[in-house]
């Protein structure tokens, strides 16, 4: 057994073993886990500097999941765009991948809380036959991302056998890892990982940093491997209430994860998914959050800030508007430290 899988088999998973390490009210704890599992390995477990801070949030059960009725299971329609089973298509050229439902690690505010350790599943056999078929047959696919769960869960000659499996296709042009791994059990990024993922190069690894605290001296190991061994790394961060909600903190991240070579990809806007409520952030003050980023870190640590619609509506960029007004290709524009400029159009 490998030093990863020995610290993920001693996750804790239940109040009494929760309690000895936090002050928890255990029967809180015991009626939310009923419903939304909870897997907390050691290592993560040792960011924590407070109750109730960032850390906490992220990992520890909170009695609002299970309090707050707002939300739906599936407000994306994940389902309804799984043409098979694992397989979500919902946009023309890419594929997303769900290659197994367990977690090195469960956050409460997952987006596919309603299947995430519920009941274990890993594609593997048929069923995995049945979705690299379904991708060879549709030649539009160019892009694959393979997620979860979290594919990094699942050891070396599985990710392996996905790799290789796709890279036999020949209009699949990309291949992506979505994983929070990196950040919630670093030990799990080892050498011959690396080397497999470099075999099938190029891979696309886009991790899940939420608060600089998660940034460590074992992370940073981590995620220096995978981009020595030629690994292009971004980040998807989520705007979660309590936790990176204020521009310094996500600056401090961002400005972080560029010195781990990793480029800030995604910000979402919490998903209205039930069980997860709590962290929702409104729209206008993830648009003020931006506002005083852009212009006040580098451009390279700037992600793009997404809101997932509801109904399968998609990703959707959000930016502020610096358009105060426009008449006859004449702009009047507020500059990021709100200043007022006119820009004449080229005609």
């Amino acid at each position: 057994m490998e030093k990863w899988q020995q610290i993920l088999s001693g996750s804790i998973m239940d109040s009494a073993n929760l309690s000895k390490f936090a002050k928890i009210d255990k029967k809180k704890i015991d009626k939310v886990i009923e419903k939304y599992p909870m897997k907390i390995n050691h290592y993560y477990l040792s960011l924590i500097k407070k109750k109730n801070g960032p850390i906490w949030k992220q990992c520890i059960p909170d009695a609002l999941e299970i309090e707050l009725r707002a939300g739906e299971k599936d407000p994306l329609l994940e389902e309804k765009y799984s043409p098979i089973e694992s397989l979500i298509h919902r946009y023309e050229d890419r594929v997303l991948l769900l290659v197994t439902n367990l977690c090195t690690g469960y956050c409460r505010f997952c987006t596919r809380k309603r299947k995430v350790g519920i009941k274990e599943k890993v594609l593997e056999g048929k069923g995995a036959q049945k979705a690299f078929r379904y991708i060879k047959r549709h030649r539009k696919v160019r892009d694959v991302i393979i997620s979860g769960g979290d594919p990094l869960f699942l050891d070396d000659e599985k990710i392996e056998y996905y790799l290789k499996s796709l890279r036999r296709i020949k209009h699949v042009q990309i291949i992506r890892i979505d994983s929070r791994t990196p950040c919630l059990l670093p030990q799990r990024i080892t050498p011959k990982l690396c080397q497999i993922l470099k075999k099938y190069a190029p891979i696309y690894f886009n991790t899940h940093f939420n608060h600089s605290q998660e940034i460590t001296e074992k992370s940073i190991k981590a995620c220096n491997m995978l981009a020595d061994n030629g690994v292009v790394l971004g980040n998807q961060a989520v705007l979660l209430a309590g936790v990176n909600d204020d521009p310094h903190t996500l600056k401090r991240l961002f400005e972080g994860l560029l010195m781990m070579r990793i480029r800030p990809y995604y910000l979402y806007i919490p998903d209205a998914v039930k069980g997860t409520y709590h962290f929702r952030v409104s729209v206008e003050r993830a648009l003020e959050i931006m506002r005083n980023l852009i212009g006040y870190t580098s451009g390279v640590g700037i992600p793009h800030l997404i809101l997932d619609l509801e109904h399968g509506g998609g990703k959707t960029p959000l930016l502020p508007n610096y358009i105060i007004e426009h008449k006859n290709r004449r702009y009047k524009l507020k500059s990021f430290e709100n200043r007022t400029f006119h820009y004449d159009d080229v005609k």
